[in-house]
């Protein structure tokens, strides 16, 4: 008796063999400022920590370093190289080709960072721009200001990128319980 097949996933769900992830400027002296800044800060090391369980590249930018600092401690040394930036979007920084260009088939980024409204929302309409997929988890972005953040995301829904939360990228990663990489993954959602 053969198994049935399985049934071929949603083209809307993550998959981690298409995914990046980009943590764009959480940077040392603009974070005090930031509302909300600690629990955004725990999602995107959650973010991190579980791309790298999962095999999912992860890079990261810094805006205007000499004046913003350096990526915080708390995640600095979970990071690859951090290209300095002085326009507010990264896409140029990171120099990635276009999704219909892009040497492997990872055209599905995971945006998390700050500001939402400034940063992370100009590198998320540029990536669709050239054809990416983006995901921006609500709870791994924040702003100065409340109101700032609530905007950013509803424009950035209404404009085609997907609004979801850590735990969903990180369970859509995984995509099934009972492995090994899924303990770790449901360990990181509880800490």
């Amino acid at each position: 008796m053969t198994s049935p097949a399985t049934p071929p996933r949603s083209p809307e769900l993550l998959d981690r063999a298409r995914s990046r992830l980009l943590i764009v400027d959480v940077q040392q002296k603009l974070v005090p400022h930031i509302h909300g800044a600690d629990p955004m800060i725990a999602h995107c090391r959650k973010l991190i920590q579980g791309a790298a369980l999962l095999g999912v590249p992860v890079f990261a930018t810094e805006q205007y370093r000499q004046g913003l600092g350096e990526t915080v401690p708390e995640l600095a040394g979970l990071l690859p190289d951090r290209p300095d930036k002085l326009r507010f979007s990264g896409v140029e920084a990171l120099g990635w080709a276009p999704a219909a260009e892009a040497e492997d088939e990872r055209d599905q980024i995971v945006v998390a960072g700050i500001e939402t409204h400034v940063c992370v929302l100009q590198t998320a309409f540029d990536l669709m721009s050239i054809g990416y997929q983006v995901f921006i988890p609500a709870d791994a972005v924040a702003s100065r200001k409340t109101r700032d953040w609530e905007f950013a995301l509803k424009r950035l829904s209404d404009g085609g990128a997907t609004v979801v939360t850590t735990e969903s990228v990180l369970f859509e990663w995984s995509e099934a319980a009972g492995t090994p990489e899924f303990k770790e993954i449901s360990r990181l959602v509880k800490e």
